[in-house]
């Protein structure tokens, strides 16, 4: 006969279900952060935002401890959650953080072994081919999201996991100062032109030419995005 199968420990799978949803929350109000569902600035009780999400009280709040730990939020006892908003200053903090770290990813990425290498290569193609067809329809938001698919994948291909851990929470920030100052913006095509560079660099196993092509790149939207800010009276994104 048969032996039943032991039941998996109670105190285990509420830990794992707990998890999970703390997991879940901290996506979604990450999401929310990053496309500016919830503002800069905007400032709720942890049962209005679990309402919103659609979620329970408790994993919305030690999501928002999380986030906090990413710059994102501040957890104001007894008042709330608040999103955090960007300055200028923090704007070019930011760029000079992601323009170290995605130079080196970009030049790990090129020494990557052939088969590797071409395949990051295409998918990085991929997320630019969608860059290029958004804003030939003139689909801004989309657009922004392919440009934030391109600049995770080569993070991601770098295979370097202290890097992806360092990077995620400035380059959520740079999405969002991206993504509102979007209609202001003049330099989309030289966004795709640049990508194009960094992938052909990749695509050829030239490491310090696709690290100066990510440089540059990053400089460029850096110097580009800066000036908007100043000249329209951003003082918090």
């Amino acid at each position: 006969m048969a032996r039943a199968r032991p039941k998996g420990r109670p105190d285990v799978e509420e830990g794992e279900k707990k998890t999970s949803l703390v997991d879940d929350a901290y996506a979604a109000m990450r999401a929310a952060i990053r496309d500016a569902s919830f503002a800069p600035g905007y400032q709720a009780s942890e049962q209005e935002i679990a309402l919103r999400l659609g979620m329970s009280r408790t994993p919305v709040h030690e999501a928002a401890i999380r986030l906090q730990e990413d710059g994102l939020v501040r957890v104001l006892p007894r008042k709330g959650i608040l999103i955090l908003a960007l300055a200028p200053d923090d704007v070019r903090e930011i760029y000079d953080v992601i323009i170290g770290i995605e130079g080196r990813a970009a030049e790990l990425v090129a020494a990557l072994p052939d088969a590797e290498r071409l395949a990051a290569a295409r998918v990085l193609g991929a997320h630019t081919d969608a860059m290029a067809n958004a804003h030939k329809s003139g689909d801004l938001p989309v657009w922004g999201e392919a440009d934030g698919a391109f600049h995770a994948a080569l993070i991601e291909h770098a295979r370097n996991g202290r890097m992806s851990r360092i990077i995620q929470a400035v380059n959520d920030q740079s999405h969002r100062a991206r993504m509102l100052t979007l209609n202001l913006r003049r330099g989309l095509d030289a966004s795709i032109i640049e990508h194009r560079k960094i992938i052909k660099a990749v695509r050829a196993g030239k490491p310090a030419e696709a690290l100066e092509a990510a440089r540059l790149h990053r400089i460029r939207a850096r110097d580009e995005l800066l000036p908007i800010l100043n000249s329209y009276g951003l003082k918090h994104l």
